[in-house]
């Protein structure tokens, strides 16, 4: 039997997590997967219970470690986490609060307060964030409001990661690049902000202790190994944000390779020196890497997973295979929808928020073209975005490298094609790939010295071959027509939001 080690990366996503298995050379041996679900108890309100996040991990580690592979070999394990959502806890690691996610918007009031006053720009320069409405500073001032003996007397206040390592070390730890999403770490000093965290009502104290990305977080406690079936004393390695590790997972380690996750957010990411915060788009924030010394600057597009997800239920709600459906839909009709045009519910992420819906909507229009318009009109916003991004960091995106893709749009060769035509680049994917969780084992193989002590080295030796899907040239200048239209559109349905009208009623 081969006794080689098994790395084991989790992805802790909005919607699910996965763990993955990996032999020392990369391949996968075996993963899991188990839902999560979110909640939404009143209009702008998306939370998750921490229970549920943990029983899903522990279902999903259970898989893996009664897999052929058994337990007894596995090295380490790391996570990649979704950031940007908060919880409370006792003492005793209760749970006092829902986690309250990145989706959540019951603090919008209190941000437009912050930019009102000056405060978010303020916020930004210390952090490299502005402030939004579902991350944890603003969550915690609404807190603060709202339930401010709570807020006193929770003794942490975690996020999914340290949460989660809390249950499974007994130690919330936490790396810069999930830390940094918080917006009450200090950017210049890589710190807790005393100043930051009296704006959320809160004090650094209840905040997880700060770590590297690949530092040991601790082992498995006893109680954490009864509950996945992992060997005791496992050892536990500090993992870091989902983005950043799915970008060291596809093997990036050096600029100008710009990345789009797909999952229940679409985030664009490239890897850049430090830059200086003022003179980035209000739509960008710079993050730091899980690698020293590389930051990343990114821009979350839109919830358009879930976009996506909301609109099979729509069209399609009593079929078993939505997938199928949407995928012979968008292949149905032809590029340009024939003439129908979609902006995102809450507008382009470069203009904030305003509104969208279809336009130029005809009794003649089908559901396939509907789809059609709707892929289309996140395609144009991902071409978008990746003109921001080349502007903002010169040589951290270049208008020429091909695109990197991670998460579900990799399960649609339509889409990918999609999106190489509609923004002009070659698309680079591996479908099936688990790049956050395979960044994750990474993480833990150096961290546990199973793959040397170099991260950059060990990522390299996991790269993998991606197909490449090339735009096709004939169809360009009738997309270049589309992404007119589509800029068009959004930026009248933001003037229409901002004279406070409503409506997605907009002439072409």
């Amino acid at each position: 039997m081969d006794a080689q080690p098994l790395l084991l990366g989790v992805e802790v996503g909005t919607s699910a997590v996965k763990a993955v298995l990996y032999d020392c050379n990369g391949d996968e041996r075996h993963s899991s997967r188990c839902a999560v679900s979110l909640r939404t108890p009143h209009p702008g309100w998306v939370e998750q219970e921490p229970e549920e996040l943990w029983q899903a991990l522990c279902t999903a580690l259970r898989s893996v470690a009664s897999s052929a592979a058994g337990p007894g070999r596995i090295a380490a394990l790391a996570l990649a986490a979704q950031a940007g959502s908060v919880t409370t806890l006792n003492d005793a690691g209760e749970a006092l609060t829902p986690f309250i996610t990145w989706l959540d918007h019951r603090a919008q009031p209190i941000v437009e307060r912050w930019t009102k006053d000056g405060r978010a720009a303020h916020i930004r320069r210390r952090t490299g964030w502005h402030p939004h409405a579902g991350l944890p500073l603003a969550s915690l001032a609404w807190l603060a409001q709202q339930s401010p003996e709570l807020l006193k007397r929770a003794a942490h206040i975690l996020d999914v990661h340290s949460y989660l390592l809390l249950r499974l070390t007994s130690r919330p730890m936490l790396d810069f690049s999930n830390a940094a999403e918080m917006l009450l770490l200090e950017r210049a000093t890589a710190t807790w902000s005393e100043e930051l965290c009296a704006l959320a009502g809160a004090s650094p104290g209840q905040l997880p202790t700060l770590a590297q990305a690949g530092q040991g977080a601790g082992h498995l406690t006893a109680e954490a190994a009864q509950a996945t079936g992992l060997p005791a004393e496992l050892p536990v390695v500090v993992g870091g944000q989902d983005q950043c590790c799915a970008a060291l997972g596809m093997g990036v380690v050096e600029t100008g390779r710009p990345m789009l996750a797909t999952g229940t957010a679409w985030v664009l990411t490239t890897l850049t020196p430090d830059l200086a915060v003022e003179r980035l788009p209000e739509s960008m924030a710079l993050n730091f890497h899980v690698l020293p010394g590389l930051y990343t600057l990114s821009q979350l597009l839109g919830g358009f997973g879930a976009v996506i997800a909301w609109w099979m239920q729509i069209l399609w709600p009593e079929a078993s295979d939505r997938f199928a459906l949407w995928e012979a839909a968008l292949e149905a009709s032809p590029p340009g929808a024939r003439g129908l045009r979609f902006a995102p519910m809450l507008g382009s992420a470069q203009l904030g928020e305003g509104r969208g819906g279809f336009v130029g909507l005809r009794l003649d229009h089908t559901r396939a073209d509907m789809v059609r318009a709707l892929c289309e009109g996140i395609a144009c916003e991902v071409r978008w975005a990746l003109e921001a991004l080349s502007a903002a960091a010169p040589g951290g995106a270049s208008a020429t490298s091909p695109l990197l893709l991670s998460g579900g749009a990799m399960r649609s060769r339509t889409l990918m094609r999609l999106l190489a035509d509609a923004t002009g680049r070659p698309v680079h994917a591996a479908p099936e790939a688990h790049w956050p969780a395979r960044g994750a084992a990474i993480l833990a193989g150096v961290g546990a010295g199973v793959l040397g002590s170099d991260v950059v080295a060990a990522t390299r030796a996991w790269r993998r071959p991606m197909k490449e899907i090339s735009p096709d040239p004939t169809l360009q200048p009738g997309y270049l027509e589309c992404y007119a239209d589509y800029r068009a559109v959004v930026a009248r349905l933001h003037e229409r939001k901002a004279q406070g009208q409503g409506g997605a009623a907009v002439s072409m």
